[in-house]
């Protein structure tokens, strides 16, 4: 048997360096990762990846082990950022002196550009405007106007002032109709005929409201009427619906001084305070009415002079009919409050 000692050592150095690659080669093997990763099947169920308060369920309808639906996940995620609900302005933009001057501006122009409409529209319906000027009162024009309605005699001047062709409001003109003292006069007709119906026994609810209803009633019969008869008569005035209105609510102050004289002198009270109520109420009505009234030479046919008459007698009987309908209206609405009915036996 030959032997090469050439041969062995180079056999050797050959083992070596094989041993070396193979190593090397193991230890890449080990290191390198795989592609694509392994397929699991319950990777997405791991505690990690599951929502809290789900289970997972395979093809069978059963939870996979080892996880059951009592799993409690709570602490994967006690650490985990809340979720996004939607879009929301931080109110540290709300908070900016400029963002919230702009706001307040765009909030108040907003708030005015509603009020100017809903003003608009009421004011189709409701004469918003023209009702302020029958308002516009004070302390010192309801005292003189109450005394200009019991004290009527006394009183000369009954024009009316003007003010760049518009009345001048009832505060500052005393002539000048309002809707004040008519309407708490009628709140406080109502008033007292309760208390006249409870000091006679008479009082309930029902019949508080029969005295207020029909006394709107027929307020508002009274205005029809004159209305009415103001367009058959083709009369030519300054007069408005709410003027007549004024002028036919100042009726229930009289009605209250008669009806209020009746608790202390009885039936003889209350004629006489309505009797002088009237009188005045109506001499008060025909000056006030006369001065409205426009006068015959502003109409197209004043040359007429049949004309000319026959327009002042329509005057005539007009302030006539509005005078004198009022002590009928003030009886009518009081007679029964002091007059009780007599019982039946």
């Amino acid at each position: 048997m030959n032997y090469n000692a050439t041969s062995g050592a180079r056999h050797r150095k050959s083992a070596q360096k094989g041993s070396r690659k193979k190593r090397v080669s193991d230890t890449a093997a080990m290191n390198a990762p795989t592609y694509p990763p392994p397929y699991n099947p319950y990777a997405s169920a791991m505690p990690g990846n599951m929502p809290p308060n789900m289970t997972m369920y395979d093809d069978r309808g059963a939870v996979p082990p080892p996880y059951t639906s009592n799993a409690d996940y709570s602490h994967v995620h006690a650490n985990a950022p809340p979720m996004d609900q939607g879009f929301s302005i931080p109110s540290q933009f709300l908070n900016e002196p400029l963002v919230a001057n702009v706001a307040m501006q765009y909030g108040q122009a907003l708030v005015g550009s509603g009020k100017q409409l809903v003003d608009r529209e009421l004011e189709k319906y409701v004469p918003v405007s023209r009702l302020k000027y029958y308002f516009a009162v004070d302390t010192g024009y309801v005292t003189r106007k109450l005394g200009l309605l019991f004290f009527p005699f006394t009183h000369s001047d009954w024009s009316v002032k003007y003010e760049q062709d518009e009345p001048v409001q009832p505060r500052y003109e005393i002539n000048a109709p309002d809707l004040y003292i008519p309407t708490m006069a009628y709140v406080t007709y109502v008033l007292v005929a309760g208390l006249v119906l409870g000091m006679q026994d008479r009082f309930s609810p029902e019949m508080l409201g029969i005295q207020a209803s029909s006394a709107l009633a027929w307020t508002v019969f009274e205005i029809l009427v004159e209305l009415i008869t103001l367009y058959i008569t083709n009369i030519q005035t300054n007069l408005k619906t709410l003027d007549l209105l004024a002028y036919g609510g100042y009726k229930y102050v009289g009605i209250i001084y008669a009806v209020l004289l009746s608790l202390v002198f009885h039936k003889t009270g209350y004629y006489i305070g309505l009797i002088y109520c009237s009188i005045s109420l109506a001499f008060f009505l025909v000056r006030t009415l006369k001065v409205q009234i426009l006068p015959v030479g502003s109409s197209p046919h004043h040359h007429d002079p049949y004309i000319h008459n026959s327009g002042n007698k329509r005057r005539l009987y007009i302030l006539l009919f509005v005078a004198g309908i009022q002590p009928l209206l003030m009886w009518w609405l009081s007679f029964h409050l002091v007059s009780p009915p007599v019982p039946k036996s």
